[in-house]
């Protein structure tokens, strides 16, 4: 019997229609497609049915890396593969499901499906050599560069604020404005000291989470308290 072929570009439209409803499912917005990291997943997926391998480093690279290498400037990258054969073949919505199917239920597969700062995806579907039908899928997820969350802190106070964000210490002295970019929200803290110094024991932390569009601003009131506050957010201007 004649093995039933799939038709290949249908099967990469549908596993991002499926991962984009699957997303929904989750309250997390749908992913579009992106031409470089189409290319970047095609190539990929011709490696590994050309060499007969199966990993993520298989051709000494990590995800990131191919997509930079296809034109993808990334602030994240995130892959997942996938791989079938049957010597029936494959009905195309069959293979597309298998292979969305089986992210689902392995968990490191699942979160890369649910990740929610990724807004971009690739899909390369390819056959491989073999006696029956073979096909390597890969997936690619993206956040682009151009995408990078951005935040504002304006230091209103007397005093110099110490802050951590990133896992990194910083500093704005009195009168001073900083802008920081990056590529997923996070938790920052602020520490304030009444001498400048934020190191000191006279501390006041405040805790917020940092994402796109943000502006924090640090004020003394009459009696010299000084306090942390989101002054605005303006979710259009950057990020998500």
């Amino acid at each position: 019997m004649t093995p039933v072929l799939p038709d290949v570009p249908a099967v990469e439209l549908q596993i991002i229609e499926m991962t984009n409803a699957y997303r929904a499912k989750h309250a997390l917005g749908a992913v579009k497609r992106n031409p470089k990291l189409d290319a970047a997943a095609r190539a990929y997926a011709a490696y590994l049915a050309r060499t007969g391998t199966f990993s993520h480093d298989a051709d000494g690279k990590q995800p990131a890396g191919r997509a930079q290498a296809a034109g993808y400037q990334h602030c994240q990258v995130a892959e997942n593969l996938a791989m079938a054969m049957s010597s029936r073949g494959f009905q195309t919505s069959a293979l597309a499901r298998q292979a969305v199917d089986g992210w689902i239920q392995s968990p490191a597969h699942r979160r890369n499906l649910l990740a929610s700062h990724v807004s971009e995806i690739g899909v390369g579907v390819v056959r491989a050599p073999d006696k029956h039908p073979k096909y390597i899928t890969v997936q690619m997820f993206g956040r682009p560069r151009s995408e990078m969350y951005a935040f504002r802190i304006k230091n209103a106070a007397a005093s110099t604020v110490g802050y951590t964000f990133g896992g990194k210490s910083h500093q704005v002295g009195p009168g001073y404005s900083v802008r920081h970019e990056t590529c997923q929200p996070g938790e920052i803290t602020f520490q304030v000291a009444s001498s400048g110094w934020w190191w000191n024991s006279n501390t006041v932390e405040s805790r917020f989470k940092a994402a796109g569009g943000q502006l924090f601003v640090v004020s003394q009131d009459q009696s010299g308290e000084i306090k942390v506050k989101l002054e605005k957010t303006n979710t259009a201007s950057s990020g998500k």
